[in-house]
């Protein structure tokens, strides 16, 4: 449920980066230095709220806010209300052309693979152990002695601070920033991303990425109805494959 929020506040970092971007600094460090202040500000109020709540009380309170932020994008003209706003020039990044779009694909690259790789310490770290007891039995993790909400709140901080840093980067790379990017229709796009790829998988949210991309790219080219077949498939891993497509491979490997 940490991931929701974090795609709202990825969506906020896109809204909020974009002034301090064109008010005189084009710099890529100095806006993701600014991205994961605003970002870790932003998760750490909304969540000393969020997560006092649970179930669909949390889904609820994390989309208000979601929605609160979409409507003064929207009303608010000196951001371009419901047009948004075009970025003329891409970020700069020292003695990278940022222009080059294998150069940009790289550092984007070099972004995830960063990201995954502190994800995947950090849940093998002794942080990650209790994370995994509050998510299943927060109960028992109090009972050792553990308050659940403080490793809720920072899991939930550094989740918001890579979505903004993913969202400062798709920023850049559209050159543009709309209201639809606060929509929650792209949170809903990337649950399903989740949940094609593996829930509570590393590597899940990056397989349903990519088998996203994929349906939309060949099957979007033939029809404008893809989303039709994207449900479906949808379908099949919620009925048969309840743990995505990477539950699914590892099911296989241990079958061989």
């Amino acid at each position: 449920m940490a991931g929701i929020s974090a795609y709202h506040a990825f969506d906020m970092s896109l809204f909020m980066s974009w002034p301090f971007e064109v008010s005189g600094s084009d710099e890529m460090l100095v806006i993701w230095l600014v991205t994961i202040l605003v970002c870790g500000l932003l998760a750490l109020a909304i969540g000393a709220l969020s997560l006092r709540t649970t179930g669909v009380y949390f889904i609820m309170i994390t989309l208000a806010f979601a929605q609160m932020v979409y409507y003064f994008a929207t009303s608010w003209p000196s951001y371009g209300g419901e047009d948004g706003l075009p970025i003329y020039l891409r970020s700069r990044l020292p003695l990278v052309d940022t222009n080059d779009p294998l150069t940009f694909f790289l550092i984007c690259f070099t972004g995830l693979m960063l990201a995954m790789a502190l994800t995947s310490r950090l849940m093998k770290s002794r942080f990650g152990a209790a994370l995994t007891m509050a998510r299943l039995n927060d109960t028992r993790l109090a009972t050792a002695g553990i308050a659940p909400y403080p490793i809720r709140l920072v899991a939930f901080v550094i989740s918001a601070i890579i979505t903004g840093l993913a969202g400062a980067l798709y920023a850049d790379l559209n050159g543009f920033i709309s209201p639809t990017m606060l929509s929650w229709h792209l949170s809903g796009e990337l649950l399903v991303i989740v949940i094609l790829g593996g829930v509570g998988r590393l590597y899940g949210p990056l397989a349903g990425a990519i088998l996203f991309v994929m349906m939309e790219t060949l099957l979007g080219g033939l029809t404008e109805y893809w989303r039709l077949f994207l449900g479906l498939v949808l379908l099949f891993v919620v009925l048969f494959a309840k743990q995505g497509v990477m539950g699914w491979l590892a099911g296989r490997e241990r079958h061989e």
